[in-house]
Parts: structure tokens; C-alpha cells; sequence
């Protein structure tokens, strides 16, 4: 492996020399955590994250605030925040139906190996795998490897060749009309070599003993853990696809179509392979404490890096290539700690938040229904009612934003009004830009540290509300690399603009930044 890189750096052309990549992989990783990358360094293999520290830029993004996955992925693609691009979550709420929907849910397209229809209209500007299209004329091939559509979307735009996202209804992989071709090779692997058929045979347990696994406690190191998916779990899907074997996948299946479809092998074009993966908490079995099993997921996937980015070099040369990674913003929700350890709990429910709310504005204005809806935080009046009575409600907003403040387990709530305006204290500006004001609510509440988002409003059916996660505070960070021939190896000390990325990686290959990007791009070369 030393040779193989020893071959790469000889192949490396001269600084300052223009180069014209043949391919560009975009990899996103929900939940990287830079903290794991360093306390597994030493059991990583030579060629996965080593390859980054050894070769390429290694840097922390701020978000601003925290974003789910599939708003982070457009962020970081286009260079624009929710805001501007459009994409707010991977779901929104919409307060006229009362239910959750598909941000790219699109009826007007049909889908392929799924029974629902996807399609980029959301994404309101462009981003990086729509630019290399527009530069290479529409001669160079892109596609897609994502769990969800909502990512897989993000990062193919609206000129991919071929978009790629796993469906857990059918355990195949699919796509849309909306993207020009589902690859052969997909649908041949998808009635000859079926997950659903190999899933009852396939388990998971450590790659290594259990004392070999760095600040671990003795507890974890001395009693393992193993995963099946037999047939008659009936939530096999979900324990899979949180499960390292589920990256393993996509890798094989992104490898497929860099081999079949000769991808990095047309001359003055830049072909596309965008691929996500998750290293998110596997929050399955009876234990709260995952970090062995969270260990072992990154261990696993550096070793599917080192696959991939080695099949790159076989098949295109590195030198050929430029590698973009980057991980998501960890999620402010983790799941509760086990009662024996006595820490802090409590619930936030929304049902009795919402008949507070009711309650106080039918002292003030009448009988009514004012509230319409309560989900993920945010509070959606009765817009219908207040325009019928001639009602303010900017001041509705303030006075329901003051009663929810004075509620157990609300740490604070912003109106609306607040956000868009800048006057919500420290981190205004972020807050500001990363709100889609046609995906809000009225009012954001913020759940206090230890208390559990109880969503009892929309959900009626038993259980179905509760999670078992409770708030905590994060910063919107998460650490990336870029590897390029034409970049020297190095490290950004400062949080770099998440929004800079887009830029940054178009002057790389050399063609124009998405158009909503407007960020200046880092100085990345000597």
C-alpha cells in the first residue's frame, strides 16, 4: 500500500501546472466525528482516512446551526444555506394538510423499483455535480449512492445521470423518471442479487477483540455484541441500514458503476460519483451504550475507503482524480441514558403544550382553534381563524412565544419574526439564513437539556410518539478532507464556512461556482 501511494505523488503534476480532472467523488458521511477519526488512527488501515492525513486537506466545517443530513448535504453542494437553496430537512410540515411530506416527493414523476416519485424541483439554484455538467457540455456521466433520497438528490442536482437510493418497502435499489437512466448493472443486481435474500444470512459483530478497541471501559471490552436480521423482525430494514454492513453496501455498488461504467475515462470531461454513508448511533438492543459498536463502524468503514479510493487508482488513477469527504452535523437528539445512572429526565409534550396555548388565546381573543399543528419544535398557528378576526399575528407570535418560554422543559422560544429580523442573540446570522421561512412555523421552541420532545399533537397512535431521545447541546461542526493532485497535503486550524466548500472545490476543477455560492472559495495552493 505504501508503493501505491509512493506511485500516486509520482504521477503527482507539477505545482502550478493546470490539470484537468477525469473524476470527482463527492462522499458524505452523516455523523463523522473528528474526535472517533482521532482515537481509532492507529487501528485505521493504510488508504481510508490515513490516505486524507497523508495526502490531502484536512479541515472543520461550521454549519451554523444544526441541520439534518439531507439540508447539510445541499449546503455544502451548492454553497448556499437553507434560505436560499430551498431545502430545509429531508421531511417538512405542512401546516394546511397537518402531515410530514417528502421535501423532493414529486407526483409528476414516476419511480423506479419504488412506488413514489422523487425529483430535484425543491432544489431551488444549482450545485457542484450540475456545474461539471453545464462545463463538460453534458458529455461527462455523474451518478449517485445514497441510503435516502433526500441526500442522493442533494448531491446528484438536476443533470445527474443516474441517481441511486435504497428502498426499505422492497429492499431494492431505486431511483426516478426524473434522471435519465437506472444503470443495468443496478437492476441486474437488484433480481439476481437481492438484499432481501441475503439479509437472513448476513450478522453483525466486532472485526477485532473487544480489547483492541481504544477507551473503552473493561465492561465493553469483555462482552461483545451481535446483530442478525432474521425475516420475522419486522424492523430488520431499519437495523440494517443503521448498521456499518449497509455502507459495505454502497460501496459495492458505487464500485460497480465506477468499473461498469468506465467512469474517469473520458478525455476532457469530469465524470461524477457522489456517495453518502452514515456513522450515525445504532440505537437497537437494550443497551444505551453504543460506543463500541459506533467504534467498530468506523473501523469498518475506513476499510471500505480504502477499497474505494484503491479501485480509483486501478481504474482511473488517483492522479486523475480529485476526493472530496465530509461529515454532517451531529444531531442535538441522543438517546437517553439507562435509569440507573439517575441523570436529569424530562418530557416536553407538545398535546399539552398546544391546549396551554389554546386555552390562554381563548382568554384573550374568544373561542377558537388557534393552534394548527406542533411538530419538530415548531409551533403553527391557526392562520385561517386570525385572518377572519382581523387578529395581529406578529403579536400572537410574541405573546405565544412568552407563555411556551415560561413551560418546564423550554430552554427558550423565537418567533418567526425574531429569526428572520436577526434578534435572537448569539449565532443570529446563522439561525437567520438557515431557516426556510416557508417550511417554519410561527414559533421555534428550543427543548432544555435531558427533556424528550414528546410529539403527541400529530401522533395518535400509542407509543408512536415517544423516541427515547432526549435533547443535548452540540456544535455545528463535523471535520472534512479534500484530496486533489494540485492542493499540498496540509491542515486548516480555524472552522472553515461550510458554505465555502462549493466554491472551493469548483476552482479545483476548474469550473464555475454553483450559482447561489457566495462565499469566497479557501486559498488551498501554494
Amino acid at each position: 500500500m505504501v508503493a501505491l501511494w509512493a506511485s500516486v505523488a509520482a504521477m503527482t503534476l507539477a505545482a502550478g501546472e493546470p490539470i484537468s480532472p477525469r473524476l470527482f467523488v463527492n462522499i458524505v458521511v452523516d455523523g463523522l466525528d473528528a474526535d472517533y477519526i482521532d482515537m481509532l488512527r492507529h487501528k485505521f488501515a493504510d488508504g481510508g482516512f490515513k490516505f486524507f492525513e497523508d495526502r490531502g486537506v484536512s479541515m472543520t466545517l461550521d454549519y451554523g446551526t444544526e441541520l439534518d443530513a439531507t439540508a447539510a448535504t445541499a449546503l455544502l453542494t451548492t454553497g448556499s444555506a437553507p434560505s436560499v437553496n430551498g431545502i430545509a430537512a429531508e421531511t417538512v410540515f405542512d401546516s394546511n394538510t397537518m402531515r410530514w411530506s417528502d421535501t423532493f416527493a414529486d407526483s409528476d414523476v414516476l419511480g423506479n423499483f419504488t412506488d413514489t416519485g422523487f425529483s430535484p424541483k425543491a432544489l431551488r439554484v444549482s450545485n457542484l455535480t450540475d456545474e461539471i455538467c453545464v462545463a463538460s457540455g453534458g458529455t461527462n456521466n455523474s451518478y449517485t449512492v445514497a441510503l435516502k433520497p433526500g441526500i442522493a438528490i442533494t448531491l446528484a442536482g438536476h443533470n445527474a445521470s443516474g441517481v441511486l437510493w435504497f428502498d426499505t418497502k422492497t429492499g431494492n435499489w431505486a431511483s426516478s423518471t426524473a434522471y435519465d437512466e437506472i444503470p443495468v448493472i443496478v437492476s441486474k443486481r437488484n433480481r439476481t442479487l437481492p438484499l432481501a435474500s441475503r439479509l437472513d444470512t448476513m450478522s453483525w459483530g466486532p472485526m477485532m477483540p473487544g480489547e483492541e478497541f481504544p477507551v473503552l471501559p473493561d465492561h465493553l471490552k469483555r462482552f461483545s455484541f451481535h446483530y442478525s436480521f432474521p425475516r420475522d423482525n419486522l424492523d430488520r430494514w431499519g437495523m440494517f441500514t443503521s448498521s456499518p454492513l449497509f455502507n459495505r453496501e454502497v460501496t459495492s455498488v458505487a464500485g460497480e458503476l465506477l468499473e461498469k461504467q468506465k467512469l474517469g475515462n473520458r478525455n476532457g470531461a469530469t465524470d461524477v460519483l457522489n456517495i453518502a454513508y452514515s456513522l450515525k448511533p445504532f440505537n437497537y438492543g437494550k443497551s444505551t451504550d453504543k460506543r463500541l459498536e459506533l467504534m467498530d463502524a468506523y473501523m469498518r468503514l475506513d476499510r471500505d475507503l480504502a477499497s474505494l479510493f484503491k479501485s480509483i487508482n486501478e481504474h482511473v488513477g488517483l492522479h486523475n482524480t480529485v476526493i472530496f469527504l465530509a461529515g454532517t452535523p451531529p444531531s442535538s437528539r441522543r438517546r437517553r441514558d439507562d435509569e440507573q445512572w439517575k441523570i436529569p429526565y424530562g418530557e416536553f409534550s407538545t398535546r399539552r403544550a398546544a391546549s396551554l396555548l389554546n386555552v390562554y388565546f381563548i382568554a384573550l381573543y374568544g373561542n377558537g382553534e388557534y393552534i394548527s399543528g406542533f411538530a419538530d419544535g415548531h409551533v403553527y398557528l391557526n392562520h385561517k381563524l386570525i385572518e377572519e378576526r382581523k387578529l395581529d399575528a406578529r403579536r400572537m407570535r410574541t405573546e405565544a412565544a412568552s407563555l411556551l418560554t415560561r413551560m418546564t422543559g423550554v430552554e427558550r422560544a423565537l418567533t418567526i419574526d425574531d429569526i428572520i429580523e436577526g434578534r435572537t442573540g448569539e449565532n443570529a446570522e446563522a439561525l437567520r439564513r438557515n431557516t426556510l421561512v416557508s417550511a417554519s412555523g410561527d414559533v421555534l421552541v428550543c427543548v432544555a437539556p435531558g427533556f424528550e420532545l414528546i410529539d403527541d399533537l400529530n401522533n395518535t397512535v400509542p407509543g408512536m410518539a415517544r423516541t427515547g431521545m432526549v435533547q443535548s447541546a452540540v456544535l455545528p461542526l463535523a471535520p472534512a478532507f479534500i484530496y486533489a493532485p494540485s492542493v499540498p497535503q496540509g491542515t486548516i486550524d480555524t472552522p472553515v464556512d461550510a458554505r465555502a466548500v462549493a466554491p472551493s472545490v469548483a476552482r479545483i476543477l476548474r469550473i464555475r461556482s454553483p450559482n447561489a455560492a457566495g462565499t469566497a472559495p479557501l486559498m488551498l495552493k501554494k
